[in-house]
């Protein structure tokens, strides 16, 4: 990448972080001005521009669970695994790992164990922090969750990883 290509990768991810922060500061306006507000004055020249459609549709999923619209945010994170994709095991799995939280706090509990048994299957034989991360949080959900079979074999499986 070249210097110039490498200052735009750092200010995308800047801008990510703080629209991010704002979300989590429930702060909505700094949040999607933050989000929009860098337009490139040139086709091509976007702060943006080595964000993925998926890489997008999961960061815009993400913000808009921080700021509670669980039903937007489901369909960014559903986005960003159905209509662009996203090939790589471990992104997937992350994006799989974050979509059955979100549907876990909308009430839909067997869907979100559906997401993780998916997730489980995707991030087998990945090693990474974040994919270590998503089995913790996973694992403190499902031993919380009323008893049902499907939770029982989640926990298992996740167990059964450890």
């Amino acid at each position: 990448m070249e210097l110039g290509g490498q200052a735009a990768a750092r200010a995308s991810d800047y801008r990510t972080t703080l629209a991010r922060a704002a979300a989590a500061d429930n702060d909505h306006t700094t949040s999607a001005q933050t989000a929009i507000e860098q337009a490139p004055s040139r086709p091509g020249r976007s702060w943006a521009s080595h964000y993925s459609h998926g890489r997008w549709a999961h960061e815009s999923g993400m913000i808009h669970a921080k700021l509670g619209d669980l039903a937007a945010a489901e369909e960014h994170l559903h986005l960003a695994l159905d209509i662009h994709g996203l090939d790589r095991k471990r992104t997937r799995a992350i994006v799989l790992a974050d979509l059955g939280r979100v549907q876990l706090k909308r009430g839909n509990s067997e869907t979100a164990l559906a997401t993780w048994r998916e997730f489980l299957d995707c991030a087998d034989g990945v090693q990474s922090v974040r994919i270590n991360d998503g089995l913790t949080n996973i694992a403190a959900r499902v031993t919380s969750m009323p008893d049902s079979p499907a939770a029982t074999e989640l926990g298992e499986r996740i167990a059964a990883r450890a």
